[in-house]
C-alpha cells in the first residue's frame, strides 16, 4: 500500500457492498447511542475491560451477521489491537467501538467502523458517528464522501498554518514508542499551528479528509485504527506513508496522513 492506494476497476457490486454495509454500521450504532450517556465507574481494570467487552459484542451482535451475509467467505477481524499483514483474500476489519473508552466516560468520541480488505488492500469503508448521525464512506476509485457528500482534504501548503494531531500510544505500549510520541509531539508544537492529541485515531483521519485537520500521525497501530481513515484519505486527494515518509503497510510501525501541500514539512518534522 503506497502513499496513493492502489486502484482498482469499480465493480458495481461493491458500490451495493458499500451501501449495505453504511447500514450495518448505523443500526450498530443506534444499539451503542442507546447504550450511552452515563459515565461508568470502575475500580479495577478487570471490571473496565468487561465493560468495554459488553459495548463490543453489542455492536457485534448487529455487524457479524450482517457483514458475513454480505461476504459469507470473507474472513473476520474484530480485535482492533491487531496489526500486520492478513493472510491472503478478503477481510473484513472491524472495530465495533471505535472509541469505546471514550463512550464509557460519557465523551462524544466514538464511532462503528466496518472496512473490506482484499488481498491486503481497502476496498471499502463506512464509519458512523451515531450521535452527530454522520456516515463517511469510501469506495477505492470512486471518491470519498460524508452522507453522500464528496470529501476532499484541505489545500493548505504551510505546516505553521496548519492543525495537525495524534493519538496516544496504546495501554501497556513500549516505553520507545511512549517516547516517541511526546518527542513527535514537541516537535510539532514548535513547526504547526495547533497540536491536537486524543483518542480515536479514526476520528481525526475522518477531519482529514473533510478537509478540517491537515495531517494526523501516529506509532504503532493496529489495522482497525487505520485502514478506514487511510482509504477515507487517500480517496480524498491526500497522501499517506509513515512518518518517514516511505510507502505505509499495515506492517508499517508509524503512519501518517496530510495533506499533499504540508506531507514533505510533517514528515521533516517527525523525522527530527
Amino acid at each position: 500500500m503506497s502513499e496513493t492506494l492502489q486502484t482498482t476497476g469499480i465493480a458495481a457490486s461493491d458500490a451495493d457492498l458499500l451501501a449495505q454495509t453504511a447500514i450495518a454500521v448505523r443500526e450498530a450504532g443506534s444499539a451503542l447511542r442507546e447504550r450511552f450517556g452515563e459515565v461508568g465507574r470502575y475500580r479495577t481494570r478487570e471490571e473496565l475491560m468487561r465493560a468495554l467487552a459488553a459495548n463490543d459484542d453489542t455492536a457485534l451482535d448487529i455487524l457479524r451477521p450482517r457483514l458475513t451475509r454480505l461476504r459469507p467467505d470473507a474472513g473476520w477481524v474484530e480485535d482492533e489491537l491487531d496489526g500486520g499483514a492478513l493472510p491472503p483474500g478478503e477481510w473484513w476489519v472491524v472495530d465495533p467501538a471505535e472509541g469505546n473508552v471514550n463512550h464509557l466516560h460519557a465523551l462524544p468520541e466514538w464511532a462503528v467502523t466496518a472496512t473490506l480488505v482484499r488481498e491486503n488492500q481497502p476496498v471499502l469503508t463506512a464509519v458512523h458517528l451515531p450521535l452527530t448521525g454522520e456516515t463517511y464512506t469510501a469506495l477505492t476509485g470512486a471518491g470519498a464522501h460524508l452522507d453522500g457528500r464528496p470529501l476532499h482534504v484541505s489545500q493548505t501548503a504551510d505546516l505553521g498554518l496548519s492543525i495537525v494531531a495524534t493519538s496516544q500510544a496504546r495501554p501497556d505500549e513500549d516505553e520507545k514508542v511512549v517516547r516517541r510520541v511526546g518527542s513527535s509531539i514537541t516537535a510539532m508544537l514548535f513547526d504547526a499551528l495547533v497540536v491536537r492529541a486524543a483518542v480515536p485515531a479514526t476520528l481525526h483521519l475522518v477531519n482529514v479528509a473533510a478537509g478540517r485537520i491537515d495531517a494526523f500521525w501516529q506509532f504503532a497501530g493496529a489495522r482497525a485504527d487505520l485502514l478506514p481513515g487511510a482509504l477515507l484519505v487517500t480517496e480524498a486527494g491526500g497522501r499517506i506513508s509513515d512518518a518517514e515518509g516511505r510507502p505505509w503497510t499495515p506492517q508499517s510501525q508509524s503512519f501518517l496522513a496530510a495533506a499533499p501541500g504540508v506531507h514533505a514539512e510533517a514528515v521533516s518534522t517527525l523525522s527530527r
